[in-house]
């Protein structure tokens, strides 16, 4: 175990707290008041982390905080005091072994694949594809294209959405155009690299994982999230100027190669990220198989 000073796991939380308020603040605003937003939000109602537990700074596993003030962790779940020293337990561990296996494994074999770079963002398109005005699901907002403009380029593409999660969504008369039929049981078998869902999924896969993964990594996890939710709905059908988001017109040729420069971007930056991730997962197993001593810095942050 690499155990931390109280002056240095202090810092380092209280420095996570306020990176987490300057992203979150805003959203928090309008919570308050009742107001909704069309792009942000999603990042805490579809995922189910709290800004509260995105603010909780975690260490990792194999990382203990030394000092009495580190007994305020031993009223959240998976902590546990040795010897003075405060650690996520070896407990949490042995109960999320399953979950760890299929995060490393479906992180695998992801980045195993090819970047499929082709879908200019359809998927949302096809959400609110053949619908009226009270089944779009950001009713707050029009499209940019009206109904029928917005169904005319669904018809004009092939969808080659590589993401269940997002196919879950596609209307009725959407799912029939994909070039791709997903299913959850074949979900390590289809997600590819380049897909902006499976790189925003990597702030997911870290969450659940807390507080065996440390929240340098799950806040550079939520941070990527937020840029490729930006660039989803930039792209989707709606009309959000009036919110600050300029239109990446994936309905036109130069539209289309914007989005892929930019999802390009963005995927690469996910897989550095997704490498990061399953190099944790891959410590944390072997520790469980082979009782190993952990090397400092391999799951937490002691640097």
């Amino acid at each position: 175990m690499h155990v931390l000073p109280v002056q240095d796991w202090t810092a380092r939380r209280d420095r996570h707290r306020e990176r987490v308020d300057g992203l979150i603040g805003p959203h928090l605003q309008r919570k308050a008041t009742g107001r909704k937003h069309p792009v942000i939000d999603f990042l805490f109602t579809y995922y189910s982390f709290r800004p509260g537990a995105l603010r909780r700074w975690h260490p990792g596993f194999g990382v203990g905080l030394a000092g009495p003030r580190a007994r305020e962790y031993l009223r959240h779940p998976g902590y546990v005091e040795i010897d003075g020293v405060v650690t996520a337990a070896a407990d949490v561990l042995a109960s999320r072994r399953s979950t760890v296996e299929f995060v490393h494994t479906l992180l695998a074999a992801t980045s195993a694949r090819p970047m499929n770079l082709g879908c200019f963002g359809l998927h949302e398109w096809a959400m609110v594809y053949r619908t009226g005005d009270d089944e779009i699901r950001h009713d707050q907002v029009p499209l940019r294209l009206g109904h029928g403009g917005t169904d005319a380029v669904v018809e004009s593409m092939q969808l080659r959405c590589t993401h269940y999660d997002a196919l879950r969504f596609f209307t009725a008369d959407a799912v029939p155009r994909n070039a791709h039929r997903l299913e959850r049981a074949n979900q390590v078998g289809s997600e590819q690299p380049g897909c902006l869902h499976a790189g925003m999924d990597l702030y997911k896969w870290c969450y659940k994982l807390v507080p065996l993964i440390d929240s340098d990594l799950l806040l550079e996890c939520f941070e990527h999230a937020v840029a490729a939710r930006e660039l989803d709905m930039r792209a989707s059908p709606y009309d959000l100027a009036d919110l600050g988001y300029d239109p990446v017109r994936i309905e036109e040729p130069g539209g289309r190669a914007e989005y892929v420069r930019l999802q390009s971007a963005l995927s690469w930056r996910g897989e550095r990220l997704r490498s990061k991730l399953r190099d944790r997962c891959r410590v944390l197993l072997a520790y469980q198989e082979e009782e190993a001593v952990i090397p400092a810095g391999n799951i937490g942050c002691p640097q």
